[in-house]
């Protein structure tokens, strides 16, 4: 027994712990450096740029091509079609989802047909599509349908069951053709995203809450959708910057009130191409920046509980609660 007390156990000799080396991270990023420096070098030694052509004036007396005043109005124009094109993507996509999760069969093929078409179709082909719809209608109306038919039925010529109506080359033109393309088309992916995240909700959670005599539509609005919601804004995110680069496509239904649409105008009248391509970047980096950090904020905002920091929380409460409501870092002397 004496002998086990005495003898101790010999200390490990301390671990001398050798760095990986990687040589071909030093090689990537000297490459990327002299990449970086030869681009830099490009856009301030190349004249065809023509920074003072973008920023300062591109014709006597008026300012630089970013700032004239058609395409400044050609930039709320495109704010503008995003938004509406979003809004009207998000509102539909969400009911589509909704009808395609439904136990009712004609509910879900619909929705089904709908996504498959306008998933299918390319946004530039609806969008010259779109603009020239007028060509079926001479006139576009609410009331009464098949109010002609009726009327002949009857022996009535001239019966007209519409309550209000506005010609169809006033109504499918412009910027109600572009929005309603883009509209429409985005509702279709945002059907998918939103049923992805709908199906990302545990469905015992839903059975929960119908069993404490919950609606259908408050186990939607209180139970799934906040949950969803970490898996749908990601990919809506990425959407809505889409649809920012997408706004240049009704440039061909024409739709005057574009950002694109106005900058190309100018290229056409001055015959300068690339400085005005320049400027189109720029101002559409500008836009996307913007909804990037937009993007981000929401995100984390969304996802707070989930990922490894929010377990290591989880982790640190329950160690709390086995120690009686406080960590302690050491034993009591």
């Amino acid at each position: 027994m004496s002998e086990q007390s005495t003898t101790e156990r010999a200390r490990p000799e301390a671990i001398k712990a050798v760095p990986v080396r990687h040589p071909l991270r030093w090689v990537s990023i000297a490459v990327i450096a002299v990449l970086f420096a030869m681009f830099v070098h490009l856009l301030l030694t190349n004249d065809n740029f023509r920074w003072s052509y973008i920023f300062v004036s591109y014709e006597e007396g008026k300012r630089g091509v970013m700032f004239t005043g058609p395409v400044l109005e050609g930039l709320r124009g495109t704010l503008l079609l995003t938004v509406t094109s979003m809004a009207i993507g998000i509102g539909l996509g969400t009911v589509l989802a909704v009808m395609r999760l439904s136990p009712n069969r004609i509910l879900s093929s619909v929705a089904f047909v709908y996504t498959w078409f306008f998933r299918a179709v390319p946004r530039l082909i609806l969008a010259i599509l779109f603009g020239n719809l007028n060509i079926l209608w001479s006139r576009i109306g609410f009331g009464l349908p098949f109010d002609e038919q009726i009327g002949k039925l009857f022996g009535i010529d001239d019966f007209n069951g519409q309550f209000y109506s506005i010609r169809a080359v006033d109504l499918l033109a412009g910027f109600v053709a572009g929005m309603l393309a883009l509209g429409l088309s985005e509702a279709a992916y945002m059907a998918e995203i939103v049923r992805a995240g709908l199906q990302s909700v545990d469905t015992g959670q839903s059975e929960a809450a119908v069993a404490l005599g919950m609606s259908r539509f408050q186990v939607l609005r209180r139970i799934v959708l906040p949950q969803a919601m970490r898996v749908i804004v990601p990919p809506t995110g990425n959407e809505t910057i889409a649809m920012v680069k997408d706004t240049s496509l009704v440039a061909f239904v024409p739709v005057a009130g574009e950002l694109w649409f106005q900058l190309n105008n100018i290229s056409a009248r001055t015959f300068v191409v690339f400085p005005v391509l320049v400027a189109a970047v720029i101002w559409y980096l500008i836009i996307c920046t913007v909804l990037m950090i937009g993007q981000y904020f929401i995100e984390r905002h969304y996802g707070r509980g989930y990922g490894a920091s929010a377990r290591a929380k989880q982790r640190l409460r329950n160690i709390e609660v086995e120690q009686g409501g406080k960590i302690t870092t050491g034993e009591a002397s």
